[in-house]
């Protein structure tokens, strides 16, 4: 029974971080298709771009919501670690790569951090620190994120529990790999900066 429990929050944890919030808020406020405008990406960020502040933001709460709470559960019911690791890359993975959209979803910064924050405080508290210092840094969102994230493994390496790196560097790749537009334009010096052009995406 118990085995049972696990294997559906395992599939829970994919259908849950699949929900595409920020699609789902900008249709139901009248805005039109988030992934009509900008980047065509489904986060937070592409949200701002449609000009509703408060639909972003609660674009980025329930994204990383979702991601937390499912990791969270895991832990309340006392599952084992693999359950509640699985569960974390699952929730990145789903709003990386949601079923409904033709696993064209978001970039995952938001559900990453809220996942690691979920996972451990420590994880959390330094992936956070980390991206507003290299944020404030450089004013590049997206570089921010994918260094701190990048960061995050030593972290897991040495304080998370058993297991905890291999989610996290399974996330980072995925993380790592929706932002390879960015990163290609980081390394030509092309990438704007927050205060000119939001392009970063979460």
């Amino acid at each position: 029974m118990e085995t049972f429990l696990h294997i559906i929050l395992v599939i829970a944890a994919y259908f849950l971080g699949s929900i595409p919030f920020g699609l789902l808020l900008t249709k139901h406020a009248g805005m039109g298709d988030v992934r009509k405008i900008g980047s065509g990406n489904i986060g937070a960020t592409n949200v701002m771009r449609m000009g509703n502040k408060k639909i972003a933001l609660a674009t980025l709460l329930l994204d990383s919501l979702k991601g937390f709470i499912i990791v969270i559960i895991a832990k309340l019911v006392s599952a084992p670690n693999w359950t509640i690791l699985l569960c974390a890359v699952l929730a990145v993975s789903g709003h990386i790569f949601p079923f409904w959209l033709e696993f064209k979803g978001g970039k995952g910064v938001a559900t990453t951090i809220a996942v690691y924050w979920a996972l451990s405080i420590p994880l959390g508290l330094f992936v956070s620190c980390a991206w507003l210092v290299l944020f404030t840094m450089t004013r590049i969102s997206s570089f921010a994120s994918i260094v701190s994230i990048i960061l995050a493994n030593v972290i897991a390496m040495y304080f998370g529990i058993k297991g905890m790196f291999f989610a996290c560097l399974f996330i980072s790749i995925m993380v790592v790999y929706k932002h390879k537009d960015n990163i290609k334009r980081i390394l030509r010096g092309e990438e704007k900066t927050f205060s000119k052009n939001k392009n970063a995406e979460v």
